[in-house]
């Protein structure tokens, strides 16, 4: 299931925490101790695959209890939010990206030397780190590729998607697929500000400036990355007069067989798994690099918890045992991010789609959603907004990138 990234919020009342020293490897402890685990991610029926997975931790830490309280993703960040300020918050935490940055900067999270760190996808671990040390550990992702549908690809008498392609060679065949005829679309790809941070990591460049305090998208490469969101629509894909952007409507678009490529996450695999045609997915095609759209989440250890060394130890269970792999894989549970593709052979070896690999291949080069420390919903919407308006025809790309920019600094202090 789809987690979205949420907006980076302050942590009113909450005092920054001093991490001093250096960060030591987990140990069991000597004596039984109990720790406690805050989590939505099991929220809304993998429960009891969450309570398998402690079960089986407790088994191998016999001094070990992990009491777990589980919240509604829509409830958690808040209630987090007073924990930190009351000094309540649990050993183990759940987050998202978003959020994670928040925790981080405040100095909420204690830094971890885990035991083994290859264990996991080097670009997941990296996203939860700082100056090479981690302050959380992924425990699932998502990932956004490239669903193509192979009949209309045939019918064009044009070659597969493959992790190779870049922007040029999907936009020739979105071309060719929408001549076709009447009704049928190369492609669609939503015109957002998720769509825009990605894009221009695959055209080199970047949304925020590396301090992020500024925005850093109003360029000759940015403009270009805007250009390459906003002239789908009305050539491959649906202008917004036709539905475009309106829930659901890529993906209703292509199980009806009128569209020949789909940027979505594989969360939509269940979706189009019974539709009379054949289909499958490859690596999003970049421009300069490739850079594919992850969603992920990952747990942390409190700074002011008493039992540090154990929460670790649970952490890292929770993140990259076998017993959590197995888990995840027999359930359809988010998948696990781990780099041990071996592990991984139920999963590659379903069908619909069959290049399952791409969706691993696809974490070889991700974009980092940008993180602003106030105004990240604001970020979020003006971006939004003018990009539709430049889709619109009522501004250029220019000049909507222009408008942006001065609205998003003035937002996020730049």
């Amino acid at each position: 299931m789809k987690r979205s990234l949420i907006a980076a919020v302050g942590l009113a009342g909450v005092t920054a925490l001093v991490l001093g020293g250096c960060a030591t490897e987990a140990a069991e402890p000597d004596g039984p101790v109990t720790i406690t685990y805050s989590n939505f991610i099991s929220a809304g029926g993998n429960e009891e695959n969450l309570a398998t997975i402690v079960d089986a931790f407790e088994d191998e830490n016999p001094n070990i209890t992990v009491e777990v309280t589980t919240l509604p993703y829509a409830d958690y960040f808040t209630t987090l939010q007073t924990d930190l300020a009351a000094g309540t918050i649990a050993d183990v935490v759940d987050t998202d990206f978003g959020f994670f940055q928040t925790l981080a900067d405040s100095g909420a999270l204690a830094p971890l030397e885990i035991a083994n760190p290859e264990s996991y996808r080097e670009s997941l671990i990296d996203a939860y780190s700082r100056d090479g040390v981690s302050y959380g550990l992924p425990s699932s992702f998502s990932a956004v590729v490239l669903y193509y549908n192979a009949d209309l690809f045939d019918q064009a008498g044009l070659e597969y998607p493959t992790a190779d392609w870049t922007w040029e060679d999907e936009q020739a065949a979105a071309e060719a697929i929408t001549a076709l005829g009447d009704g049928v679309w190369g492609s669609h790809q939503p015109v957002s500000f998720f769509e825009y941070y990605k894009v221009l990591a695959q055209n080199g460049e970047s949304f925020l400036n590396d301090d992020r305090t500024a925005v850093a998208f109003n360029t000759p490469g940015g403009i270009e990355a805007a250009e390459w969101l906003v002239s789908k629509s009305g050539t491959v894909m649906p202008t917004i007069e036709q539905g475009q952007g309106t829930p659901d409507f890529d993906t209703n678009l292509f199980v009806e067989g009128n569209l020949g490529m789909l940027h979505t996450g594989i969360w939509v695999f269940g979706a189009v798994a019974d539709v009379p045609f054949s289909w499958d997915i490859a690596v999003e095609p970049g421009n300069t690099q490739q850079a594919s759209g992850v969603f992920s989440n990952a747990v942390g250890v409190s700074a002011t918890s008493e039992n540090i060394e154990a929460a670790t130890l649970f952490a890292e269970f929770l993140t990259s045992s076998q017993t959590m792999v197995d888990v995840r894989l027999d359930s359809g549970w988010e998948l696990p991010p781990i780099s041990d593709e071996s592990q991984l052979g139920v999963y590659l070896t379903k069908d619909n789609p069959a290049n399952r690999q791409a969706v691993f291949d696809s974490l070889d080069g991700i974009a980092i959603q940008p993180i602003v420390a106030t105004g990240q919903q604001e970020m979020q919407d003006i971006m939004n907004e003018e990009l539709i308006e430049a889709q619109a025809g009522r501004k250029s790309v220019a000049d909507a990138l222009a408008s942006a920019e001065e609205r998003i600094n003035a937002v996020i202090g730049g």
